[in-house]
Protein backbone atom coordinates (compact mmCIF):
# COMPACT_ATOMS: atom_id res chain seq x y z
CA UNK A 1 0.00 0.00 0.00
CA UNK A 2 1.26 3.62 -0.95
CA UNK A 3 1.36 6.69 1.36
CA UNK A 4 -1.21 8.29 -0.14
CA UNK A 5 -3.50 5.37 -0.02
CA UNK A 6 -2.43 4.46 3.32
CA UNK A 7 -3.29 8.17 4.39
CA UNK A 8 -6.63 7.90 2.54
CA UNK A 9 -7.66 4.97 4.71
CA UNK A 10 -6.30 6.42 8.05
CA UNK A 11 -8.82 9.59 7.40
CA UNK A 12 -12.03 7.43 6.33
CA UNK A 13 -12.02 6.17 9.57
CA UNK A 14 -14.73 7.31 12.38
CA UNK A 15 -12.91 8.26 14.63
CA UNK A 16 -8.77 7.17 16.57
CA UNK A 17 -8.61 3.64 17.06
CA UNK A 18 -6.79 1.98 19.79
CA UNK A 19 -4.18 1.68 16.77
CA UNK A 20 -4.58 5.07 14.83
CA UNK A 21 -4.16 8.34 16.88
CA UNK A 22 -4.56 11.94 15.44
CA UNK A 23 -1.95 14.26 16.77
CA UNK A 24 -1.53 18.30 16.50
CA UNK A 25 1.84 18.73 17.99
CA UNK A 26 3.53 17.11 20.38
CA UNK A 27 7.51 16.76 20.73
CA UNK A 28 7.76 15.32 24.04
CA UNK A 29 10.25 11.96 23.35
CA UNK A 30 8.45 10.23 26.76
CA UNK A 31 4.78 10.73 25.38
CA UNK A 32 5.77 9.82 21.92
CA UNK A 33 7.53 6.57 23.33
CA UNK A 34 4.47 5.83 25.18
CA UNK A 35 2.13 5.95 22.51
CA UNK A 36 4.34 4.34 20.16
CA UNK A 37 4.65 1.31 22.43
CA UNK A 38 0.56 1.58 23.16
CA UNK A 39 -0.27 1.63 19.36
CA UNK A 40 2.14 -0.83 18.47
CA UNK A 41 0.73 -3.34 21.06
CA UNK A 42 -3.26 -2.86 20.70
CA UNK A 43 -2.27 -3.09 16.49
CA UNK A 44 -0.68 -6.56 17.55
CA UNK A 45 -3.23 -7.59 19.63
CA UNK A 46 -6.05 -6.94 16.91
CA UNK A 47 -4.28 -8.27 14.39
CA UNK A 48 -3.24 -5.24 12.67
CA UNK A 49 0.19 -4.82 10.59
CA UNK A 50 0.98 -1.14 12.39
CA UNK A 51 -0.43 1.28 14.78
CA UNK A 52 -0.06 5.15 13.49
CA UNK A 53 0.78 8.08 14.84
CA UNK A 54 -0.92 10.82 11.89
CA UNK A 55 0.44 14.40 12.60
CA UNK A 56 -0.89 17.27 12.08
CA UNK A 57 -4.36 17.01 12.22
CA UNK A 58 -7.11 17.98 14.98
CA UNK A 59 -8.14 14.50 16.86
CA UNK A 60 -12.27 14.81 16.74
CA UNK A 61 -12.19 16.80 12.68
CA UNK A 62 -9.27 15.38 11.59
CA UNK A 63 -8.89 18.92 9.74
CA UNK A 64 -5.26 19.36 8.44
CA UNK A 65 -3.58 22.20 10.89
CA UNK A 66 0.04 21.28 10.41
CA UNK A 67 2.35 20.65 13.47
CA UNK A 68 5.62 22.06 14.46
CA UNK A 69 6.81 18.86 15.87
CA UNK A 70 10.22 18.68 14.87
CA UNK A 71 10.86 14.83 15.15
CA UNK A 72 14.17 14.45 13.41
CA UNK A 73 15.84 16.88 15.69
CA UNK A 74 15.03 14.95 18.51
CA UNK A 75 16.04 11.98 16.51
CA UNK A 76 19.72 13.56 15.99
CA UNK A 77 20.30 14.21 19.44
CA UNK A 78 19.26 11.12 20.64
CA UNK A 79 21.67 9.38 18.04
CA UNK A 80 24.74 11.73 18.43
CA UNK A 81 24.46 10.99 22.82
CA UNK A 82 24.43 7.29 22.08
CA UNK A 83 27.57 7.68 19.99
CA UNK A 84 29.19 9.36 22.83
CA UNK A 85 31.29 7.13 25.13
CA UNK A 86 29.47 5.79 28.37
CA UNK A 87 30.51 7.39 31.45
CA UNK A 88 31.26 5.05 34.20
Amino acid sequence: MNLDHLLKSLLALPTETEWVEFKHNNDAPEEIGEYISALANSAALLGRDAGYIVWGLEDVTKRVVGTTANHLREQHRLAHQMRKPAQV
